[in-house]
């Protein structure tokens, strides 16, 4: 077991300033500290060092992020590479503004709720439980919302970004190698992340959908480098001419379909208010047997003509109003 003491520091710094002040003196100056690949195990007591500004802990063993409390001023932090299962004790440095944990063992980003002046946050390729991904605690999100400009979160399983749309100033995602599928969850940050400058999804499955480099260039407007290829004013430029002819005719054959549609609409409604049924005629004789004119047989011919008018109106009758007369005629 290697533990960060005084002494480890003491023997780390350089011998020409130890002549001139003593150690104490050098602690407090102190404002850079590099102990990497040092196989430390346990951070000791390190209240002497209160103008520590950066601190080098990367490619150690550390299980457990403990006694900085002192370290007020801190701004930069290094422990990626050890074996640090969860965030904390990170209260008091409320000055920092980066965080360096990638190739930890931790599950669930916590504990930054302080940290309002972070602006990078590495937490890329953790030793996850097979089948988890990393998971976000709402809060801390929530905390980081105006502060956290980058974020790497790669090699971590994650299949969305919707809890990360939160970070509204986010300027540079590093998301490589997870499991990211849909263009439509893309589409969904991109719209929130105004200011995102840099990206990159190499290695997601959603980088093989068809028109994938073409659908975030047109959601993103703010967008100048996607997967370490720079997105050149004239491809937006181009793209975007090419989405607003498509829109166009999308637009025109929706408004020709309503159109049409109207049109045997209304031609149905005359319809509905016309029913029409049809009226049958049919034939009537005609024939009249006239006997010589006399005065006894003109009652008799008017009798039948009379008859023979009202027998052709009957028959003129719609048919629906009295379909079971039509034998009558």
């Amino acid at each position: 077991m290697v533990r960060l003491t005084l002494e480890l520091i003491a023997r780390s710094l350089n011998q020409k300033n130890r002549r001139d002040e003593s150690l104490a003196q050098q602690l407090r100056k102190l404002t850079h500290l590099k102990l990497s690949n040092k196989n430390i195990d346990v951070i000791d007591d390190l209240s002497l060092c209160k103008n520590l500004n950066v601190l080098y802990l990367y490619d150690n063993n550390i299980r457990q992020i403990h006694n900085l409390d002192f370290a007020t001023n801190l701004r930069h932090l290094y422990l990626q590479n050890n074996c640090i299962i969860r965030i904390e004790n990170l209260e008091s440095l409320i000055r920092l503004e980066k965080l360096y944990l990638g190739g930890n063992c931790i599950t669930v980003v916590e504990g930054l709720e302080t940290l309002e002046e972070l602006r990078e946050l590495h937490v890329e390729s953790q030793q996850l439980p097979l089948g988890e991904k990393l998971l976000f605690d709402p809060r801390t999100l929530h905390s980081l919302s105006k502060s956290l400009s980058v974020l790497n979160i790669s090699n971590n399983n994650i299949d969305e970004l919707s809890d990360l749309s939160i970070l509204e100033n986010i300027y540079h995602l590093i998301a490589v190698d997870n499991q990211l599928h849909h263009i439509k969850d893309l589409e969904f940050v991109l719209s929130i992340w105004t200011k995102l400058y840099k990206m990159e999804l190499n290695g997601n499955p959603v980088c093989h959908k068809p028109k994938y480099r073409d659908k975030v260039i047109l959601q993103s407007k703010s967008l100048e480098l996607l997967d370490g290829k720079e997105i050149k004013e004239m491809e937006r430029q181009f793209l975007t001419n090419w989405k607003a002819s498509r829109d166009a005719r999308k637009k025109n054959k929706v408004e020709s379909f309503i159109n049409e549609h109207a049109s045997y609409s209304h031609f149905d409604d005359n319809d509905a208010e016309h029913t029409h049924f049809p009226i049958y005629h049919f034939p009537v004789s005609r024939e009249i047997h006239r006997t010589p004119y006399n005065k006894e047989s003109q009652p008799v011919y008017e009798e039948n003509r009379n008859s023979e008018k009202i027998r052709y109106d009957f028959c003129t009758i719609p048919l629906e109003s009295n379909l079971k007369s039509m034998s009558l005629c």
